[in-house]
């Protein structure tokens, strides 16, 4: 079995897990059936210090068939492997226990982990938590280097610059060539003397360990390294710099990797350094060839990208997902065939947590940046997401829906059934129903630890939720039917995710293998299986130890990665100059695999390319095709360019023919092969097995009354040590041993081969609840908490389907858009909670609409609008609306509508978002009410008319500068509309349109009592009394606010009467904002998890005075009201409810760029770039506010630095925490920021941005924060009075002296454009948050609690719907 046989013989394999350490031995022979299992607990102080230590000791004790003393040290003679995952790097990090350090990094950048990329992490938190930085403290370094060119240039001008020579260097020369063949200009360079005396500073302070992060040093690295070496000279035990750990561009990433790595490395090493004291003769690969003394053993441990490496190489930054990689690995080697290629997803679910991933194509599919624990890791993981918590997850009741999760009840004190008192969870629910096997169960529970699981207890805390459900709801449910319920939300709660982790990456769920493992993932993979229409479904022997036997059949690994800019064309010159790149970076990895004790034959290597269409940031890591790829293409073995294409269109649904394709990266994946094979795989051994029948009372264990499919059944328990190969159990059946148990479904069969149990899937309803729902009178709240969960699920599917589908940066990579389903009615039924601000305001669109076309619409009309006066926010988010009519055609059912951002619909300026707009013509496009599709042909004639002729009619504006950008974009609108339409036709199928109907109303009136009892509350805390609140735009225009509520119906009325009148400006807010604001408030001070629909607004009157500039005539101009106008009634709505503190109440919206194409001038070829920039949050009663950080209406991550000087022609000079900028109080503000950004080419400049002149104010006695400040620094001729005069007098023979010039700053105001010349800046300083309470009063801080998703394993499904969350 093993490519490297030894007659020292034993192998060890263990995962150190959070509560359990499991360990598999073999002797030596390889047989499955000669390996030993061993489970203990990871911490057992009182017996031994280290687990996996005390497994090898009884696995050696085993097989040298003599007890081994504790505390002795192991004979390494005798084991020729241990390999090792551990949870020692996670749990650091997790605890914040890692080493102190300090954190080196480009001047003006200190605060870039503080900032990151803006984005607050819960959108309806007031409160805003963000995870705290690994660092003691900071370094700022004075060097400067930046990128000569920049991609957006329209003209593609390529600095060339002769490559570094090794002897003589380029160290004179400002400029360089960086590590990706980029020019890169050097701006500054560091004084060593200086870094000398900082470092030695903080080694003085007892820190030790270091991370160092330059801006640029993935390309260009020789000032990281120059601190590196100062570093170790002054005696710093370790030091992490970011080109050596993960050469890719992206500063915050790859400073936090960075950070990490310090963080945890030194854990690692003082772990491993104990562990290695246990043994005669020494561990790893050096170990194993010592000339004296005793051999020692080799010992790998597992790293997050599913490769071992030697223990000497382990690091913390490549340790995170060390456990959780071995289950990968172990599913795909035993689950995947290479011949079927039948694509396996693994479901592993466990106490804590349920991990999803997938494995197909024989290669394992990895992820570049990942979150875990709050900190953004840039480097090789597998992609691997935390989709729910597991068999401890909790169950509540409320606002009338079964909720499951997040929260997990833990270890301490565990499900009710553990017997220490603790909360209703899945696993409770799983017992009651005699799905779950005491018997089989250790007894380790109770005050001796000597007692089963208490079925008593799970029975109590069911019967007091049943009770609970009664009283609210009124309706009569057993216990039987509240636990199945929760069952049934939970598996829907982890079938949204693992649909979405597949279908976005283009695949189909259906086609796929479950392959699950981990203690409870038995019970509940049948379910998810039907759910995800998946046939069958594989549970291996070792399914419990499954991230274990990976480790025992992993591959050693060894990645290199270097950053590059070639556009790709296959000709000789290009390929030629990347295979040198590819070959020397193998030559590195097969050196370092033969330090490790590999033969060039038992080395393999993949090979890969980064790459990515140009102006697109959505890069796809493309491996060399192999033979199979090559044949199918057509081309030869380097035929990236096909493969990148058709991945591509896969992957997003589109190509584009017309664009360079760049590569980012050049990596290179050497594996040193293990294992020769693994015998039989599952489709060879299904082909040969002869299935028998069991036949009911053979070889049953005893049977058990299990609820299941709407009543409790005589169900047969089976151990699985008594089934033979071959047998076939037809459900309903359980079938256990000491470490699983798997629940068959009456509709399902177990099949037993030599590896796996196999479950196969018969045809079934896929809901059985739907099959028995027969009647509409009343809501079953089960039902109810189902179509919560499917109605969103939809909105979600279909804004991954237009994020798939659509062009431009703005909808595919900032995700500036949101997609929702409405009623018959246009009531707003779901709405995916992308952007606060399209919360409530697309309702007031469709609604509009259905109006307008009552009775002229017919199957395959599709319409568009943007016109602020019919429910639009502003112009450049267009709104694309679908009827779905019933089968005869005759009545419309419901909408869908999705709304987007466009780049540019013309208008005055580039982008349009003119800061100094004064009519509605000026922003561009206005659409109020169109035929986008007419019976299913496109109006593409109609809509090329209305964007890009249109709008060039008034004098001043262009038509839209990127049409092709436009189509494209409302064609993929169009496509994701269908999508969710073709959703709910499969709902209706499963459940009738009666069902469906009755759900989208009464899903409503769930979220309608939410906001009534949020009312009732309020009015009670308030006394009765009118709340009121007033605040003023920057122009003195006011938001005046009273709200008068009936506390005995929870109803409100929210009464805007004496805002100040429409202006002749921008700020002018359509009535839709108003409505997104309340929308968004409630749920904020509702602080629970309700559907976002129609509801929450029944309870609440709107009045919004006529001729306002929140009621705008239909030619106002409105861009600033979307971006700032909303953050105002945001604040002036939260000061009525006395809920916290002004935040920034602005998004701070900077333009800048050049061209156009506006009639009888000479379209001008050019770029616009958008941002919105971060602020300080309010403190509220007790918490203080957040530094740097989006607020309210809007969430938008801002462009990593390196990536904005790649792309643009600007030097960013500082981006940092404007220190003081919060107001104080007993709990202070939030700072803002300070954006100064120095412009390399002429160009246009606009800033629209609010609080310059009216501080955010602070409550209960809490101070005000600082106003904002828009400066640009500008190059001003000086005036020469001398030379005016000798001028005037014709002394100076008619030679003017040379210009002088001189820096000035001048205030732009708030709302401000201007032409901007090379060196020139402009520096934003944003708005802090007010404080709360006054200064000196005792603080009441409330303990931030703990996100419950907090320890999740963050994927590329996790990084999708954490940016949706901060678009």
């Amino acid at each position: 079995m093993s490519a490297r046989t030894s007659e020292r013989g034993i192998r060890i394999a263990i995962d150190r897990g959070g509560t359990f350490t499991d360990c598999i031995g073999n002797p030596g022979t390889g047989k499955m059936e000669d390996d030993v299992i061993i489970k203990l607990l990871s911490e057992d102080p009182g017996n031994y210090e280290d687990a996996p230590l005390e497994g090898i000791r009884r696995l050696m004790s085993k097989f040298l068939k003599t007890e081994i003393p504790r505390g002795d040290p192991l004979d390494t003679s005798k084991i020729e492997s241990i390999r090792m995952g551990t949870t020692v790097a996670t749990n650091a990090l997790l605890e914040r226990k890692g080493e102190k350090i300090v954190m080196v990094v480009t001047k003006g950048f200190k605060d870039c982990l503080a900032i990151g990329n803006q984005s607050r992490p819960q959108i309806f938190d007031l409160a805003i938590k963000k995870p705290d930085v690994l660092y003691e403290s900071v370094i700022e370094i004075d060097e400067r280097v930046t990128l000569e060119d920049y991609a957006e240039d329209p003209e593609r001008h390529i600095t060339k610059v002769e490559p570094r020579n090794p002897v003589s260097g380029q160290e004179d020369s400002h400029l360089v060539t960086g590590l990706s063949s980029e020019a890169i200009r050097i701006l500054k360079r560091p004084d060593k003397n200086v870094i000398w005396e900082q470092l030695q500073t903080v080694f003085d302070q007892g820190i030790r360990s270091v991370a160092v992060c330059l801006m640029h040093g993935y390309t260009f690295y020789d000032h990281e390294a120059l601190v590196g070496e100062i570093a170790k000279e002054i005696g710093f035990n370790h030091v992490s710099l970011s080109h050596e750990l993960m050469p890719m561009i992206k500063l915050v990433p790859r400073a936090t990797s960075s950070c990490a790595d310090a963080y945890l490395t030194p854990a690692i090493k003082k772990y491993i350094a104990g562990f290695q004291k246990g043994f005669e003769g020494g561990l790893g690969a050096a170990s194993v060839e010592n000339k004296s003394g005793a051999k020692g053993a080799r010992c790998e441990f597992m790293q997050s990208d599913g490769g071992l490496v030697d223990v000497d190489r382990f690091s913390g930054l490549k340790a995170i997902l060390s456990g959780p990689a071995g289950g990968v690995v172990g599913y795909a080697l035993t689950s995947y065939d290479p011949e079927t290629k039948t694509p396996i997803i693994g479901f592993d679910m466990g106490g804590t947590s349920t991990d999803v991933s997938r494995y197909g194509s024989g290669r394992y599919e990895h992820v570049f940046e990942t979150t875990t624990a709050g900190v953004t890791i840039q480097s090789p993981q597998l992609d691997i997401n935390t989709v729910a918590a597991g068999g401890g997850s909790r169950l509540f009741f409320r606002n009338g829906l079964f909720v499951v999760g997040p929260e997990s009840a833990g270890a301490h004190p565990g499900p009710a059934c553990y017997r220490k008192g603790g909360p209703a969870t899945v696993t409770d629910a799983n017992l009651f129903l005699g799905r779950l096997l005491p018997d089989f169960f250790p007894k380790i529970f109770g005050k001796n630890e000597d007692e089963g699981l208490d079925v008593q207890a799970s029975e109590k805390v069911l019967n007091e939720l049943t009770e609970q459900i009664h009283k609210e709801t009124g309706k009569s449910m057993s216990a039987d039917e509240v636990a199945y319920g929760f069952l049934t939300v939970a598996n829907e709660t982890m079938t949204r995710p693992i649909r979405s982790l597949t279908e976005a990456k283009g695949h189909d769920t259906s086609k796929h293998r479950l392959a699950t493992f981990g203690g409870a993932g038995g019970q509940h993979a049948v379910a998810i299986a039907e759910r995800l229409g998946i046939q069958q479904i594989l549970v291996h022997r070792y399914s419990s130890v499954l991230s274990a036997y990976g480790m025992a059949l992993a591959d050693v690994v060894d990645e290199r990665q270097e950053p590059d800019s070639k556009v790709w064309v296959d000709n000789e010159e290009v390929r030629e100059y990347l295979e040198n790149k590819i070959g020397e970076l193998k030559e590195k990895t097969r050196n370092s695999l033969r330090e490790q004790g590999f033969e060039d034959s038992s080395i393999a290597y993949e090979e890969y390319l980064n790459m990515r269409y140009r102006g697109t940031e959505s890069a796809l890591m493309v491996v060399r095709p192999g033979k199979e790829e090559q044949k199918a293409s057509g081309g030869g073995e380097w035929t990236f360019g096909k493969a990148f294409i058709k991945q591509h269109e896969q992957e997003f649904g589109f190509t584009l023919p017309d664009r360079d394709v760049i590569v980012d990266d050049v990596r290179v994946r050497g594996i040193g092969k293990s294992f020769a094979g693994l015998g039989k795989t599952v489709d060879q051994q299904l082909k040969a097995i002869t299935v028998k029948d069991v036949k009911p009372g053979d070889k049953e264990y005893k049977r058990s009354s299990a609820y299941s499919d709407g009543g409790r059944h005589d169900t047969p328990i089976y151990k699985l040590e008594d089934l033979e190969v071959g047998d076939r159990i037809k459900g309903p059946a359980i079938l256990a041993d000491g470490t699983q148990t798997i629940v068959v479904t009456p509709s399902a069969t177990a099949l037993i081969i030599h590896t796996h149990v196999v479950i196969n899937i018969g045809d079934k309803d896929l809901n059985d609840a739907g099959s028995k729902l027969d009647t509409t009178k009343e809501v079953d709240p089960i039902m109810l908490s189902i179509f919560a969960h499917r109605f969103m699920a939809i909105a979600e599917q279909m804004g991954r389907a237009l994020q798939k589908t659509s062009v431009s940066t703005n909808v595919k990579e900032r995700l500036d858009y949101s997609c929702a389903l409405f009623d018959s009615t246009g009531g707003l039924v779901a709405n995916a909670p992308h952007l606060p601000v399209h919360l409530g305001s697309m309702s007031t669109c469709v609604k509009r609409q259905a109006e307008i076309w009552r009775g002229n619409l017919v199957k395959g009309d599709v319409i568009v609008s943007n016109h602020p006066e019919y429910g639009g926010t502003h112009l450049p988010d267009i709104t694309v609306i679908t009827p779905a009519f019933n089968e005869g055609g005759d009545k419309i059912l419901f909408y869908v509508a999705s709304r987007a951002h466009h780049a540019d619909i013309g208008g005055i300026l580039p982008g349009s978002m003119p800061p100094h707009s004064r009519e509605l013509y000026q922003e561009g496009a206005a659409i109020k009410s169109e035929k986008l599709v007419s019976a299913g042909r496109f109006n593409e004639e109609r809509i090329t008319e209305l964007l890009l002729h249109e709008p060039a009619k008034y004098k001043g504006s262009s038509g839209t500068r990127c049409l092709a950008d436009n189509i494209s974009d409302l064609k993929a609108q169009i496509s994701s509309n269908m999508k969710g339409i073709n959703l709910i036709s499969t709902l209706i199928q499963e459940y009738g349109e009666d069902v469906v109907n009755f759900y989208m109303v009464n899903i409503q009136h769930n979220a309608e009592l939410s906001v009534r009892n949020l009312l009732k509350s309020v009015s009670k805390r308030f006394e009765g009394q009118d709340l009121s609140a007033v605040d003023y735009m920057d122009d003195g225009s006011p938001i005046k606010l009273k709200i008068t509520i009936d506390s005995e119906k929870g109803e409100a009325v929210f009464d805007f009467d004496g805002t100040g009148p429409e202006v002749y400006g921008n700020t002018n807010a359509p009535q839709a904002i108003t409505y997104s604001a309340i929308i968004y408030c409630l749920r904020c001070l509702i602080s629970e998890d309700i559907p976002l629909n129609q509801g929450c607004l029944k309870p609440i009157k709107v009045l919004i005075p006529p001729k306002s500039f929140l009621s705008p005539s239909d030619k106002a101009a409105v861009v600033g009201g979307n971006v700032l106008t909303s953050q105002r009634v945001t604040d002036v709505i939260l000061k009525a409810f006395q809920a916290c503190a002004a935040s920034q109440g602005d998004c701070n919206n900077l333009t800048f760029g050049f061209g156009g194409n506006i009639e009888g001038e000479k379209a001008i070829k050019g770029f616009g770039y958008y941002e919105t920039i971060a602020g300080g949050s309010g403190a509220g009663k007790d918490w203080d506010g957040t530094d740097g950080v989006h607020v309210h209406m809007t969430n938008t991550r801002i462009t990593d630095s390196e990536v904005f000087e790649r792309r643009y022609p600007v030097i960013l000079r500082e981006f940092s925490l404007r220190a003081g900028s919060g107001g104080a109080g007993k709990h202070r503000g939030g700072d803002g920021v300070i954006r100064d950004i120095e412009f390399r080419i002429p160009v246009q400049v606009s800033i629209l941005s609010e609080r310059r002149v009216y501080h955010p104010y602070g409550l209960a006695g809490g101070e005000d924060a600082q106003c904002g400040l828009n400066i640009w620094v500008r190059n001003v001729e000086k005036s020469n009075s001398e030379r005016s005069d000798r001028m005037l007098r014709g002394e100076d023979g008619g030679k003017a002296d040379e210009p002088v010039f001189e820096e000035r700053r001048i205030n732009l105001g708030g709302k401000n454009t201007a032409a901007m010349k090379p060196g020139e800046r402009i520096i934003i300083c944003t708005p802090g948050g007010g404080g709360w309470g006054k200064v000196g009063e005792e603080r009441e801080v409330k303990a931030k609690s703990q996100d419950p998703r907090y320890a999740w394993t963050g994927g590329s499904h996790a990084a999708r719907e954490d940016t949706a969350l901060q678009a």
